[in-house]
């Protein structure tokens, strides 16, 4: 019984969030860690993130069986009951939001919120079926997490926490683009409009392509802004400049776009990865910060 309910939120994807909620979190604490602060912080987003994976599994649940990699979620297969699994994503997301707010502070609450308000209102609930713009609003609410790990310590929006905004909504995006490549027959099949699908694979390559350079300037700005150090420095540039390489290889591709787009995809998870690592070990303190004043 308990086993369906548990994959409803989506362990894998809870997992690769916490991840990023630990860079932001080591990058603000600045080698002194606040223990049960970092434990309240990666619960109280484990719990929100399970809530918005459950309610988007209950809003895709009509479109799920036209998907490949999809058809056998247990919702699909009537494993588990929609009206319990409303109740469990509630229930997940107020207490997610209460930890925060108690265990963090009032600040990595609402950018919860937000974040959830947009991944499970904005994106899954409307802007996923009805428009190509919908994986540019989902990636800001991708790139919460990291973010709430840093307010969360830092309880201040500043420029470190904007950067990181950047860095992972750019991320997101030939991230996304390379899924949808990848899976590119299940995405017409549920009639949903990415962007490969509405616009052609050509035109997704040139955004994938213009995302990742952006991307790229975003990463920097981390160790210019005086928030991380060169080792990061070093690390981000090599990444970047690597998957951009890979992207770049894409127009060369043409008759083998969805093993392309299945390896952009793979290095797009080792490469958010290692940045986290790098942010967590090679931080630093800016000599002024700027402070955008957000705080609760």
């Amino acid at each position: 019984m308990i086993k369906p309910y548990l994959q409803v939120t989506k362990p894998g994807i809870i997992v690769g969030n916490l991840i990023s909620v630990v860079g932001g979190f080591l990058l603000a604490s600045k080698g002194s860690i606040n223990d049960s602060l970092f434990i309240l912080t990666l619960l109280g987003v484990s719990l929100v993130v399970a809530s918005g994976c459950a309610f988007n599994n209950l809003i895709d649940r009509d479109i799920d069986p036209k998907m490949e990699r999809t058809k056998n979620r247990v919702l699909v297969r009537g494993l588990a009951s929609a009206r319990v699994t409303f109740v469990l994503a509630t229930i997940l997301g107020i207490a997610g939001f209460a930890v925060l707010y108690f265990g963090a502070n009032p600040l990595a609450m609402w950018l919860s919120v937000m974040g959830f308000v947009v991944y499970v209102g904005v994106y899954s609930l409307y802007m996923k079926r009805h428009s190509v713009y919908g994986t540019l609003i989902g990636s800001l609410s991708g790139a919460a997490p990291p973010v709430i790990g840093y307010c969360a310590v830092s309880n201040n929006f500043d420029a470190g926490a904007l950067i990181l905004l950047a860095i992972f909504s750019l991320w997101q995006m030939p991230h996304s683009y390379a899924i949808a490549i990848y899976r590119f027959k299940d995405y017409q099949a549920a009639n949903i409009p990415v962007l490969p699908v509405v616009k052609g694979i050509a035109v997704a390559k040139h955004h994938i392509t213009f995302y990742i350079i952006a991307f790229m300037f975003a990463t920097l700005m981390l160790s210019i802004g005086g928030y991380a150090g060169y080792k990061y420095l070093v690390v981000a540039a090599a990444v970047s400049v690597w998957w951009l390489c890979m992207a770049l290889s894409g127009y060369k591709a043409q008759n083998n776009d969805r093993i392309w787009a299945r390896k952009l995809f793979v290095f797009s998870i080792i490469a958010i990865t290692t940045l986290s690592i790098m942010m967590s070990v090679d931080f630093m303190t800016p000599a002024s910060p700027t402070v955008i004043s957000l705080a609760g």
